[in-house]
């Protein structure tokens, strides 16, 4: 048994101790999520995003969304009642990376998919004043100006496939063509669209 005295006066002894606490800690808590199927295999009826969500999801990361949005609904009362069901692990097994957060500047996006019209969205992209007049949102028109050339989108999501994603050799040799013509306006209003989507409940 170590002797209390000698850990408390000696520094160094004292910060392997805890680094040793704690990461020992952490793999006893962290280690079991990856067997439990909970955490590791995708929700009922759950798909990949398509080659526009896919790009859409980018441009939610570049323009710094997710550092005011969470996309993590707790399993409280008032969360769930507000938003909808509580978020899962099982939503966000094809997400690299996650985006749950918990920043919450503007409200959480979990369930946004399919509450709004691609309209409202377009519109509220635009200049969020006119949709929600006290929004402190920033407005993005350019992303209507920015269109989208799909060079890379078939090189993510055959990125994607090595980490188990399952996209097939059809989605991955149409996803220039699915994008041509688009902005990334477009791309951003399909992402929120699909988001929350897999699992529904009555609000």
């Amino acid at each position: 048994m170590l002797n209390h005295e000698i850990l408390e006066k000696n520094i160094g002894l004292m910060v392997v101790a805890v680094v040793f606490a704690i990461s020992f800690g952490g793999l006893v808590e962290i280690v079991p999520l990856f067997k439990l199927k909970e955490t590791t295999e995708p929700v009922a009826d759950l798909k990949p995003y398509t080659a526009l969500q896919l790009e859409g999801r980018d441009v939610y990361i570049r323009e710094g969304c997710v550092g005011c949005h969470s996309q993590m609904i707790r399993p409280l009362r008032a969360e769930v009642e507000r938003y909808g069901h509580y978020s899962v692990a099982g939503e966000s097994v094809y997400d690299y990376p996650f985006l749950w957060g918990s920043k919450r500047t503007g409200p959480d996006l979990a369930r946004v998919g399919k509450r709004y019209s691609n309209e409202w969205h377009r519109a509220h992209l635009f200049n969020p004043r006119d949709v929600v007049p006290a929004s402190i949102m920033p407005a993005y028109p350019h992303l209507s100006e920015n269109p989208l050339n799909g060079s890379l989108t078939l090189k993510k999501m055959a990125a994607l496939r090595t980490l188990g994603v399952p996209y097939t050799d059809e989605d991955i040799a149409s996803a220039s063509a699915e994008v041509q013509g688009k902005t990334d306006m477009d791309a951003l209003i399909a992402y929120l669209q699909g988001l929350g989507t897999t699992i529904t409940q009555k609000r």
